[in-house]
């Protein structure tokens, strides 16, 4: 049986080294595990209950909604813009997290990482973002955690998939998760 990871990824710049981190999850995601980045949450409005009724859900959230109710597990890959979470996550989470006690989120195991410029790697914002998916109903698992400090520098000329301590860090994180937080054998 194949096991199905949902990444999202918080940072919307085409050269984001969170996006890279994803990449990297897809390549090395083991045997019988698929990660599946979604794409499209820049398409997806700002969370508003008067347009969160049957029929008028617009594509972009129903699309995101569908994607994650599909899914076995997430990995959401985190930033850090101003000490917290980037709003393009939040605004997923928002999204998911509806209707209230039965969104898509609901239930499911999520592990949050990420990388950042600064010498913590962005802790405050997996910090929050694991508060928010946590009170939105998800699954979180809080002993499964990757923060990578120095972005910038550390993947200006590598990517994460090419960094063998990012890489084998990563492949635990995504063995851990589509183990639903289990330890692996390798751990």
């Amino acid at each position: 049986m194949s096991v199905r990871i949902l990444a999202l990824v918080g940072s919307l710049r085409s050269g984001s080294h969170n996006r890279q981190l994803a990449e990297a999850a897809v390549k090395l995601a083991p045997e019988g595990t698929e990660v599946e980045i979604f794409d499209g949450l820049a398409d997806i409005p700002f969370y508003n209950e008067d347009i969160d009724v049957e029929g008028s859900v617009p594509a972009a959230a129903a699309r995101l909604r569908e994607a994650t109710a599909g899914a076995d597990a997430l990995i959401l890959f985190t930033p850090e813009y101003n000490g917290t979470i980037p709003a393009v996550l939040k605004n997923a989470i928002d999204w998911l997290s509806r209707p209230y006690g039965s969104g898509a989120l609901s239930g499911k195991p999520v592990a949050v990482v990420g990388t950042a410029f600064g010498q913590y790697g962005g802790v405050w914002a997996q910090d929050e973002t694991r508060k928010a998916v946590g009170i939105a109903g998800g699954k979180v698992l809080e002993d499964v955690k990757l923060a990578i400090p120095g972005s910038m520098t550390r993947f200006a000329e590598t990517h994460p998939a090419d960094d063998a301590e990012v890489a084998a860090q990563l492949t635990e994180v995504v063995a851990r998760l589509a183990g639903g937080g289990t330890e692996t054998a390798a751990a």
